[in-house]
């Protein structure tokens, strides 16, 4: 496919984030699979292997070549949808299709995009109920080969030459939306109870966030844990399942989330699973079963579930196990893909 020129391509991928991010790391999972039986094309940076990259030129190449053949254009940016309803207003023989996880509102603007597209995508339930137009629910999904657990718990953590015997982790952009300081204040108050345990937090720090990891770090120095509660910042994707696969327990803090991709990869991989019911945590996690939930920002509740599990790691374990039975059962990506090409194809063939 990666061959192929940028005329066969039926599906347009635009991945025009500024950064990397949940919604790249989604367009890089699910790509390459609907590549299997549709041609896909990638416009912007970080394509994955598998389809083709197509750069701004071919899409007027596409225009002139497309003799009335439609194409899909799938958005799941604002600035995506803008860009897919500019080309459309052209001239392009695009059908537009946006993938929304957002779980609050929708501005005007966005609210007009939504209107202009054939068909909609919620990630979630909760997500659907936001829209304001027939969405069809498609939830993510998750290589579960890729994001699995080790053969070893600790012998994986020990290779991380790091202090302790377990690892306990919170990934994702150092900012309050995420809940980071949640989870730092909770590792400030458990740690010294429990010295068989290191916390590490994975994840870019952006130039507006750069005071509030400052607050962060300087909280740890003054609970004088600078040296087990560690702060890596941002980690190259590649290497973030081989963390997943070194911790023991992982808390999910967010305050607002579009769904959370972290909690299907951290239950793939059988780590105990804290979460916040925040994304789609009330839709992933059976409270008690496969995670424990608890609420958004509530930092004594936080610290009461992770306790559980910190006192008793072999739980951690046993529910991490039925997490990762659940993920590979209900939300594996290629279910995923499969369902959205099925609105490829539906809106292709539509009038």
């Amino acid at each position: 496919m990666a061959d192929a020129g940028p005329q066969s391509v039926e599906i347009i991928v635009p991945n025009l984030g500024f950064r990397y991010s949940g919604v790249t790391a989604t367009n890089r999972l699910i790509a390459p699979r609907i590549a299997a039986s549709m041609k896909v094309g990638w416009l912007g940076g970080e394509a994955p292997a598998g389809v083709v990259r197509l750069r701004w030129s071919d899409l007027f190449k596409l225009h002139r070549l497309a003799s009335g053949a439609m194409r899909v254009w799938h958005a799941r940016r604002n600035i995506e949808m803008a860009v897919g309803v500019v080309l459309k207003a052209l001239g392009w023989p695009l059908k537009l299709v946006f993938t929304s996880a957002a779980q609050r509102r929708h501005k005007a603007l966005t609210r007009w995009l939504i209107a202009r597209m054939d068909a909609v995508i919620a990630t979630s339930e909760r997500s659907n109920a936001y829209l304001q137009r027939p969405a069809i629910v498609i939830h993510h999904g998750i290589d579960t080969g890729r994001y699995k657990p080790p053969a070893d718990r600790a012998v994986a953590w020990r290779e991380a030459g790091l202090p302790g015997r377990f690892g306990i982790g919170c990934f994702g952009r150092v900012r309050k939306q995420k809940g980071t300081d949640v989870f730092v204040t909770a590792m400030c108050r458990l740690l010294p109870r429990y010295p068989d345990f290191t916390a590490v937090v994975i994840g870019e720090v952006t130039p507006d966030q750069r005071s509030f990891n400052a607050m962060l770090q300087s909280e740890v120095k003054t609970a004088g844990l600078s040296d087990r509660i560690l702060f890596l910042g941002y980690q190259p994707i590649d290497d973030l399942p081989v963390w997943y696969r070194r911790i023991s327990i992982y808390a999910f803090t967010s305050r607002n989330e579009g769904f959370g991709l972290t909690l299907l990869e951290a239950m793939a991989s059988g780590a105990g699973l804290v979460a916040s019911r925040a994304g789609a945590a009330e839709v992933v996690v059976e409270d008690g079963v496969t995670g424990l939930l608890v609420s958004p920002g509530d930092v004594d509740a936080t610290i009461k579930a992770l306790e559980e599990f910190m006192h008793d790691p072999e739980r951690a374990h046993a529910i991490g196990q039925k997490a990762r039975a659940h993920i590979v059962a209900e939300f594996a990506v290629d279910t995923e893909a499969a369902r959205i090409a099925a609105v490829y194809l539906q809106i292709l063939v539509a009038p």
